[in-house]
C-alpha cells in the first residue's frame, strides 16, 4: 500500500493542479473565442442594417425602425437594438432595452471591439457603430447581445474537463498500482541493469573495430525488437515535446541568437549558396549596392543577421572584386556588418556550365513541372562537379573547427554535402532545397541521378518545404540506391551514416513594428494611384515574380483578359500590375519566355484599354524590395499563380506587408505556400476560368471578409516566421550534434577501458 501511494498521491495531486491550470485556461480561451464571435455578429448585423437605417433617420418613421430593430432581436443571442441620434440621445430603442445603457460609448476592452455590461438578469456585450447620412455622421447604432450563452458553454466545459482529468486520474491509478505490485522489483533490476549497460550490448570486440565493420558494439540478438520500439517511442515523445515547444515559443532574431548561444555555443556557423544576399555594382555615381530578388536571400538573410556566421556564395557583381579584402571577405550589410560574405569567382565557362546549363537547363525544369523539357550535357555535369568541390573547399578552408554547422543551400550544390562530409566527417550539415522534389520516375531522367543523391545523402539533415517532397525523396532513394530507409523515422542510412529527412516550411521575417520612414497602407495605395494618374477609387492587382517559366505569369494574364470579358464595367477602372524581374536571360527559353509574356500583356491591352488605362503594367525590371513594399500595401490583389513551387514567399511577403488587415491573396494550390495559407482564394492556375472568378471574387470582396482572412493569413505567417524555420533545423542538428558527441565519448572511455584491462 505505502508503494502504492507513494506513486498515485504525486499523481493525483499533478493532475488537480492540471486540472485547475486547464479550467483557468479553457475559461478564458473560450470567452475570448465567443466574444469575438460576438464581434463578428454585431459588425454583420451594423453593415446589414446601415443602408435601411440611413434612409430612415431623416424621415425618422418610428414605426418603421422599431418594427426593423423587432425583427432583427429575433436572433436568440441578440439583446436589444437602439439609434442614438447626433445629440447622444435614443431616438428608436426596443423594449428590451435596459436603462443602465446610454449612447456613450466606454472604451473598449482588452483587444475587444466592444464592452461589457453586467447587470443583474446576466451580462451583456455591447457594440456601437456609426450610422452616416451622405458624407456626414448621423448617429450611432447601439447592438447589445445576451452573454449567458458563453457562462453556459464554459460551465459544460468546465465539466466536460474535470470529469475527463477524474476518469485520466482514476485510469492511470490502476495501471499504476498493477505494474508496481506485479513487476516492482523485476522492473528495477531490469532498469539498473539496462543503465549499467548489462546484456544490451555485446562485449566490445577490439579486433572488429580495428577492421571498421562497425560490428564493435551491436545490441544483444534477444533485445534488438526492444531497442527498435524504444528508439520509435523516443523518437514519437521527441517530436510531441518539440511540437509543443515550437507552438508556444516565440521566434525572432533574439530567440534565434539565444538558441545559438545554448545548443552552438563557440560553435561556427556558415551558408552556402549560388546566389549572394549582397552585390556590389558599378554605375555613373560609384559603386551600388543592392540585395537581389529571389526567396532564397529574402529567407536566409535574416538569419544570417542573427547568427553572425560566414556566407559564400559566388560573387557576381561588376564591382564585388573591388569591395572585398585579400581573403575575398566583405562585411555585410553594409549599413550595419552583422556577418561576413566570402565571395567566390567563377569563369564564364564554369558559370555557363554549372549554372545555366546543368542547374538550370538540367536540374530546375526536371524538378518543376511546368512541361519544359530538361537538358542534361556530360560537359556541364564536369563543370557541376567542379564547381560544388570548389565552393566545398571553400568551406574547408572557412572552417576554424572540425566540427562546424554548413547550412548548404539549394540545388546548386547537391554533390557539396558529401565533398563535406569527406573533408570534415565531424560537421555538421543541413540541405535545404528550396524547389520541389519530383517523383522517382521522373527524376530518373537524370543521367547522374545516383551521384546526385550519393552527394544529398553527405547531409545530416536535408530539409524540404513539405512532407509530399520529402515522400518523393525517400522513394527515389529507395528505388536507385542501396540504402536502408526507416520510414518511421524518416532517415537514410549510407555508408553508415545517417541522413534524417524533414520537412521545414521555409518563410519571411516579421516585422515586429512598421519602421517610422515607411508609409502606412493607406499613403502607399494614395501615392501609388496618384503616380500612375488613377482617382483613389481605382482597384489594382499585382503579381511580382522573377520572368520564369515555373511561375504561370502568362496563364495569370490569360485569366485577367477572362475577367474583362466577363465583367466589362472593370475596364476603365482595374489595372494589374505585374513585376517581373529579369533572370536566366542568357537562356533561349526565358528569352522566348519573355517574349511570349510581352506579347500576351500587348494583347490584352490592345483589346482592352479605356481612355488611355492599360489594364497590364508589365514591369520587366528588378525593383528595390522597398518599392515592391509599398506596392504590396497599396494594391486590392496580390496574384500568386506558380504552376509548381517550392513555397513561394511572394504570397508570405504580401501578407505580412499588410498591417491594415486589407487586401486579398489569390494562391496557386500548385505552391507549397497554400498547404499553409488556407485562408488565400486557392485556384488551379492551369484552370483559366477559375483564376479569373477568384481575382473577380478578390476585388469585390466586402472589407470585413478581407479583416477576417487576413487576420488569420498574418497570424500563420506570423508565428511560423524565418526565424522558426532557421530554429528548427538548428534545434534538430543541436540534437543530433549531442548525439553524436555523446556516442564518441562512450566508444572512447569504452576503447580506454578495453586496452586497460589488455594484458601485459
Amino acid at each position: 500500500m505505502r508503494l502504492s501511494l507513494r506513486f498515485i498521491l504525486p499523481l493525483v495531486l499533478a493532475l488537480s493542479a492540471l486540472a485547475y491550470v486547464s479550467v483557468l485556461v479553457l475559461d478564458q480561451l473560450t470567452t475570448r473565442w465567443f466574444i469575438r464571435d460576438l464581434d463578428g455578429r454585431a459588425q454583420l448585423i451594423a453593415d446589414s442594417m446601415q443602408e435601411p437605417m440611413s434612409e430612415m433617420v431623416g424621415q425618422r418613421p418610428a414605426g418603421k425602425v422599431i418594427a426593423l430593430f423587432a425583427r432583427a432581436i429575433r436572433d436568440e443571442r441578440l439583446y436589444a437594438i437602439a439609434f442614438c441620434d447626433a445629440n447622444r440621445k435614443v431616438a428608436f430603442k426596443t423594449a428590451t432595452f435596459p436603462a443602465e445603457l446610454n449612447c456613450v460609448a466606454p472604451a473598449p476592452q482588452a483587444d475587444f471591439a466592444g464592452s461589457i455590461l453586467r447587470l443583474e438578469a446576466g451580462a451583456l456585450y455591447v457594440s456601437y457603430f456609426p450610422v452616416v447620412l451622405g458624407a456626414a455622421p448621423a448617429g450611432q447604432l447601439v447592438i447589445a447581445q445576451d452573454m449567458s450563452f458563453i457562462e453556459r458553454r464554459s460551465a459544460d466545459s468546465r465539466n466536460y474537463v474535470l470529469a475527463l482529468f477524474l476518469v485520466l486520474g482514476i485510469v492511470v491509478s490502476l495501471i499504476t498500482v498493477l505494474v508496481a505490485h506485479l513487476s516492482w522489483r523485476g522492473w528495477i533490476a531490469g532498469v539498473r541493469s539496462f543503465l549499467r549497460g548489462e546484456g544490451l550490448v555485446r562485449p566490445f570486440d577490439s579486433s572488429a573495430a580495428a577492421a571498421g565493420t562497425g560490428m564493435a558494439a551491436q545490441p544483444a540478438a534477444e533485445i534488438r525488437p526492444l531497442v527498435g520500439d524504444m528508439r520509435a517511442l523516443l523518437r514519437e515523445v521527441t517530436e510531441d515535446r518539440n511540437a509543443a515547444e515550437d507552438v508556444t515559443a516565440q521566434w525572432n532574431p533574439d530567440a534565434l541568437r539565444r538558441l545559438l548561444r545554448e545548443r552552438f555555443y563557440g560553435d561556427q556557423i556558415l551558408v552556402v549558396s549560388n546566389r549572394e544576399p549582397y552585390i556590389h555594382t558599378r554605375s555613373d555615381t560609384g559603386i551600388k549596392v543592392r540585395r537581389p530578388a529571389g526567396g532564397l536571400v529574402t529567407a536566409v538573410e535574416p538569419v544570417m543577421r542573427a547568427v553572425s556566421g560566414t556566407w559564400i556564395a559566388h560573387g557576381s557583381g561588376s564591382a564585388d572584386r573591388e569591395t572585398v579584402d585579400e581573403h575575398a571577405h566583405v562585411q555585410v550589410p553594409p549599413d550595419h556588418p552583422a556577418y561576413t560574405l566570402r565571395r567566390i569567382w567563377l569563369t564564364p565557362e564554369e558559370e555557363q556550365g554549372y549554372y545555366y546549363g546543368f542547374a538550370n537547363e538540367g536540374m530546375w525544369p526536371l524538378c518543376h513541372i511546368a512541361h519544359v523539357r530538361p537538358v542534361f550535357r556530360r560537359a556541364d555535369w564536369e563543370q557541376y562537379v567542379a564547381v560544388n568541390q570548389r565552393f566545398a573547399d571553400a568551406v574547408v578552408a572557412e572552417a576554424r573547427t572540425p566540427d562546424p554547422v554548413v547550412l548548404v543551400q539549394d540545388y546548386h550544390f547537391a554533390l557539396l554535402p558529401r565533398m563535406v562530409r569527406d573533408a570534415l566527417p565531424r560537421a555538421t550539415i543541413i540541405a535545404f532545397w528550396h524547389i520541389p522534389w519530383p517523383n522517382q520516375e521522373s527524376f530518373g531522367i537524370c543521367p547522374w541521378r545516383e551521384e546526385l543523391l550519393d552527394g544529398m545523402l553527405g547531409s545530416t539533415i536535408l530539409g524540404f518545404h513539405t512532407a509530399q517532397h520529402c515522400k518523393n525523396f525517400l522513394e527515389t532513394v529507395d528505388r536507385y540506391l542501396e540504402a536502408r530507409i526507416e520510414h518511421e523515422s524518416a532517415t537514410v542510412s549510407l555508408g553508415g551514416k545517417l541522413t534524417r529527412v524533414e520537412s521545414y516550411p521555409i518563410s519571411v521575417d516579421w516585422p515586429e513594428e512598421r519602421p517610422d520612414t515607411a508609409l502606412s497602407a493607406e499613403q502607399a495605395a494614395a501615392k501609388l494611384r496618384s503616380d500612375l494618374g488613377f482617382n483613389a477609387s481605382h482597384l489594382i492587382g499585382l503579381g511580382v515574380d522573377r520572368l520564369d517559366y515555373t511561375k504561370g505569369i502568362v496563364e495569370r494574364l490569360e485569366a485577367i483578359e477572362t475577367m474583362l470579358e466577363k465583367h466589362p464595367e472593370l475596364g476603365d477602372r482595374f489595372t494589374f500590375i505585374q513585376i517581373a524581374a529579369p533572370t536566366r536571360s542568357a537562356l533561349g527559353e526565358y528569352q522566348s519566355f519573355e517574349e511570349r509574356v510581352r506579347a500576351t500583356a500587348a494583347r490584352i491591352n490592345a483589346r482592352f484599354a479605356a481612355a488611355g488605362n492599360d489594364p497590364i503594367r508589365l514591369l520587366v525590371e528588378t525593383l528595390d524590395y522597398s518599392a515592391i513594399f509599398e506596392h504590396y500595401r497599396a494594391c486590392n490583389v496580390c496574384v500568386v499563380t506558380s504552376l509548381h513551387d517550392g513555397m513561394n514567399l511572394v504570397a508570405k511577403e504580401f501578407v505580412s506587408a499588410r498591417d491594415d488587415e486589407q487586401g486579398a491573396l489569390v494562391l496557386s494550390q500548385f505552391a507549397g505556400a497554400s498547404r499553409e495559407l488556407h485562408e488565400a482564394l486557392i485556384v488551379n492556375p492551369y484552370d483559366i476560368e477559375q483564376t479569373a472568378e477568384a481575382i473577380y471574387r478578390a476585388l469585390t470582396m466586402p472589407a470585413a471578409e478581407q479583416r477576417e482572412r487576413m487576420r488569420a493569413l498574418r497570424s500563420s505567417v506570423k508565428d511560423f516566421n524565418i526565424y522558426r524555420w532557421a530554429g528548427r533545423m538548428l534545434l534538430d542538428a543541436a540534437g543530433l550534434r549531442q548525439r553524436e558527441r555523446v556516442s564518441d565519448r562512450i566508444v572512447s572511455h569504452r576503447r580506454r577501458f578495453m586496452r586497460s584491462q589488455a594484458p601485459g
